[in-house]
């Protein structure tokens, strides 16, 4: 599903949603969207270094494919079941949360988020992401964007509305970059607070994918909001969708937008110095 199960602004407080994804690491790794080539390229290219560290790496569906590209690439992820599944991978993966997590005086040149920085406080998250990046290193959180065609919109909301009619959040019933752009602004703000970066970007990189009927399926099952809704009710609202997707042929096109939240180290700096976030009314110093 394309929405939390609760308050975007309020969503690194949930994180026990983000440690039931590791139930079914293996489904997780495989149903899950990757990114595309364009922007793994362009964080690459804004990067000083090779050296990555990636946070709430999960199963390692962010990380491969900056490994792939040359980086060497070290994760941090809360759920011991997915950093397992991501060292069987070929990856290395350290367990904890980031807030606590103990870089023991390693530094990198950049550190990325893919799908998990909303279950992490943007500011502390932001201070320890300083702390860790060198000089200009770079900070790249991303999230990938549904943009269903019209028609799916339609029909997808409207199997919501029928399973789930007493539900305040039907993820179709309009465009999903409205409940993520929360997420973008508390990143972006984050950032700023902690006056240890320059003013922060967003990109964006538009990519689709087909999908099979029970590879939508599968997509869905490994949602934040799916572990939210009672089995039979989930198993309800699953068969309705995968009805809707038969009666179009048994396969359809879902587009999507990779954004990025992303600002450079100030290279004033110092590399495992300690940073604090701004007090009210205090202006960041670049």
């Amino acid at each position: 599903m394309p929405t939390l199960p609760f308050s975007e602004s309020e969503s690194h407080q949930h994180r026990q949603a983000a440690e039931s994804f590791g139930s079914d690491a293996e489904l997780y790794d495989r149903a899950r969207p990757r990114y595309p080539d364009a922007m793994v390229e362009a964080i690459i290219a804004a990067s000083p270094g090779p050296d990555l560290l990636d946070v709430g790496m999960g199963t390692g569906i962010s990380a491969r494919p900056f490994q792939a590209a040359g980086c060497k690439v070290l994760g941090v992820d809360v759920d011991p079941r997915m950093a397992a599944f991501a060292r069987h991978s070929g990856l290395d993966a350290e367990v904890a949360t980031f807030e606590a997590w103990d870089p023991a005086g390693r530094t990198f040149d950049a550190v990325t988020a893919g799908q998990t920085w909303h279950w992490i406080d943007p500011v502390a998250g932001a201070a320890k992401a300083a702390e860790v990046l060198r000089p200009g290193g770079r900070l790249a959180v991303f999230w990938n964007v549904f943009r269903p065609s019209p028609e799916i919109a339609k029909t997808f909301s409207e199997v919501h509305r029928r399973v789930m009619p007493d539900s305040q959040r039907n993820p179709w019933a309009k465009p999903a970059i409205e409940g993520y752009s929360v997420l973008f602004t508390n990143a972006a703000d984050g950032i700023r607070q902690t006056s240890a970066f320059g003013d922060p970007q967003r990109w964006q990189f538009n990519w689709e994918r087909p999908y099979l009927r029970d590879e939508w399926l599968d997509q869905l099952r490994t949602g934040g909001d799916a572990s939210q809704i009672p089995p039979t009710t989930l198993e309800e609202l699953l068969e309705g969708i995968g009805a809707a997707i038969d009666a179009l042929g048994g396969t359809f096109t879902m587009h999507y937008t990779a954004v990025v939240v992303t600002a450079a180290r100030a290279h004033t700096h110092q590399p495992g110095a300690a940073v604090r976030p701004l007090r009210a009314g205090q202006r960041p110093a670049y």
